[in-house]
């Protein structure tokens, strides 16, 4: 890993910002006849609108464009939008966990609005296929693939250099991969509890931790480059779960967290928020045939009298005021508003059905 270049990438995407976004900034080793050669100490005096190619002494060489396809072969290819439809368009978004689940549907909202997409996943193989059929649906690149475990900081670090090296920055960070073991305080393993708090706690931590820097020297040019970071948390976030406190303890302790980044990276100019979905149902959370939720709540015991898994969805389908489960089309726009909205930050965001509600 270049610590120069990762560097560089996203002060020059910066330096780039339309007020909206920054140009794509694809690294390279040499370029020939770029628009600039400088130092890196001249970059932010040199570099001025319009510029495509800069070659930066002992450090590489750095395409700009409206997209990757722009930056790497001079071909604009990105369709232009407008309204909501243009909020991410052409911003730089990773997603963890976004091979499957809550995290793909995200992922496919995302590019639908135009974004640039990195599917973070330990899943790597789940996620380079997702990005290949996304791809070619858009008859351009704007997928990615990339292997990321949040619960080992090395891994988190190489996943950030990876984006910051192909694109430039990160515009907007979603916090999604996650973990549940339900069981009775009585009888979980402290091991189990470890795990689930290592993922959806400590993992949200790291990732942050790793972020934050990019987002802050994108914004270090002219001080008005929002970013934000957003985790992906649940209804057990805004009120205890029976039998289930390792994943509502780690979701009430990633509330904590951002409520605290948020007063810290303000003054970066990136907001940090939590969204917090009803149950999705119809995810491999809930319904995977060996370790969803339905088969791990039927054999716990947690729904008194349910005798199969379709008497454990009834019950919680029953819960929720509007009669059905929350799912990607539901959380995305609340993702939207929170990166449309720059007058906010710190908040947590339920998105539940009215199941549960904020006091």
């Amino acid at each position: 890993m270049n610590v120069r270049r990762t560097e560089i990438a996203p002060l020059l995407r910066g330096l780039s910002f339309d007020g909206e976004k920054g140009l794509m900034v694809v690294s390279r080793e040499q370029l020939e006849s770029p628009d600039l050669v400088c130092t890196a100490e001249d970059v932010p005096e040199r570099f001025k609108p319009g510029m495509r190619s800069v070659q930066v002494e002992g450090v590489g060489g750095f395409l700009l464009g409206e997209d990757y396809d722009d930056a790497v072969n001079q071909t604009a290819s990105a369709p232009l939008r407008s309204g909501r439809d243009a909020v991410v368009s052409n911003k730089v978004c990773v997603v963890t966990g976004g091979a499957q689940g809550f995290g793909e549907q995200f992922v496919r909202e995302l590019v639908s609005h135009g974004a640039t997409v990195f599917i973070a996943d330990i899943n790597l193989e789940g996620a380079e296929k997702l990005a290949c059929e996304l791809n070619g649906q858009q008859g351009r690149t704007i997928a990615f693939s990339v292997r990321v475990d949040v619960t080992d900081e090395e891994s988190v670090q190489s996943m950030v250099a990876e984006v910051v090296e192909t694109v430039g920055g990160i515009d907007l960070f979603i916090s999604n991969a996650g973990v549940l073991k339900a069981a009775s305080v009585k009888e979980q393993s402290a091991a189990e509890f470890e795990f689930v708090t290592r993922v959806n706690y400590i993992g949200f931590f790291l990732c942050a931790k790793h972020v934050a820097p990019v987002m802050e020297r994108m914004n270090q040019p002219g001080g008005k480059y929002f970013t934000d970071i957003i985790s992906i948390s649940s209804k057990s976030a805004l009120e205890g779960s029976n039998r289930n406190g390792a994943y509502s303890g780690s979701k009430f302790g990633s509330v904590g967290l951002v409520q605290s980044f948020a007063k810290e990276l303000v003054t970066d100019n990136t907001k940090v928020k939590t969204i917090c979905p009803g149950n999705f149902f119809d995810g491999p959370l809930w319904s995977h045939p060996e370790t969803g939720l339905f088969v791990q709540y039927l054999n716990t015991g947690k729904v008194p009298g349910a005798e199969t898994l379709a008497d454990v969805r009834a019950h919680y389908e029953a819960q929720v005021p509007m009669n059905r489960g929350c799912d990607g089309k539901d959380v995305i726009k609340a993702i939207l508003y929170a990166v449309e909205q720059k007058y906010e930050t710190g908040q947590a965001i339920p998105v539940t059905g009215g199941q549960v509600m904020l006091n």
